[in-house]
């Protein structure tokens, strides 16, 4: 799946639009007036129901369709998309993976408005809230969206994921199913608008000792060996 500016191949102009939700609508409301955000965020992944691992750290938006995500715990780890290229940077490693941004797929998929304007009735193919699953909070609402598939995919079993807002209309979480009990959890928190982030933080500049490597970048950060 893809990110961002990526995402727009996913949904492309054909694709029918499905009525969203209103706290949906508010929520995409108040994050496309938005040009730049910042967020902490909390990284779960499970398996087969047991969490395995934890990472959090900070993420930043810059629209259109650019983001940074500076993994800080339990090991520092950067995950950027600069509009061009999407990079994966282990500084243990002295390594940087990239990987055009047309050909890159990525969980982050879910989250493409938040950096495009985009209509979440254009990335969700239907929505509806989803009763079977608990907020983290009393107040919070969940919704469950079936994402649209590409032109040239093919499925039986159409990917879904959650949305958790708050009352604030604010994004609070997003699950991931990965398939195979596989499950990736996003916990976003401490919101900024607008905040003034300089374009440089969006351009990866790596030291003079870090190797470039065209490939595959990895599923997720977390799940890296």
């Amino acid at each position: 799946m893809l990110f961002g500016t990526m995402a727009v191949a996913i949904v492309s102009g054909r694709a029918t639009e499905s009525p969203t939700p209103a706290t949906l609508t508010a929520l995409e409301e108040k994050y496309r007036k938005a040009a730049t955000l910042q967020a902490t965020f909390l990284e779960r992944y499970s398996e087969s129901g047991k969490q395995v691992r934890v990472e959090s750290g900070t993420a930043y938006f810059l629209r259109p369709g650019k983001m940074r995500w500076e993994y800080e715990q339990p090991e520092k780890s950067l995950f950027l998309v600069d509009g061009k290229y999407v990079w994966f940077y282990a500084p243990a490693d002295h390594t940087a993976t990239r990987m055009p941004t047309k050909k890159s797929e990525d969980w982050r998929t879910p989250i493409a408005f938040l950096t495009t304007g985009m209509k979440l009735s254009r990335l969700c193919s239907s929505t509806e809230e989803a009763r079977d699953a608990k907020p983290t909070t009393i107040e919070n609402h969940v919704y469950r969206c079936t994402l649209r598939a590409a032109e040239d995919e093919s499925s039986d079993r159409p990917q879904t994921v959650l949305f958790e807002v708050t009352s604030r209309n604010e994004l609070a979480r997003i699950v991931v199913p990965q398939g195979a009990g596989m499950q990736i959890e996003f916990e976003f928190k401490n919101w900024l608008w607008n905040p003034a982030l300089p374009k440089t933080l969006f351009t990866f500049e790596p030291s003079p000792t870090t190797v470039i490597v065209n490939g595959l970048l990895p599923e997720a950060p977390g799940m890296r060996q």
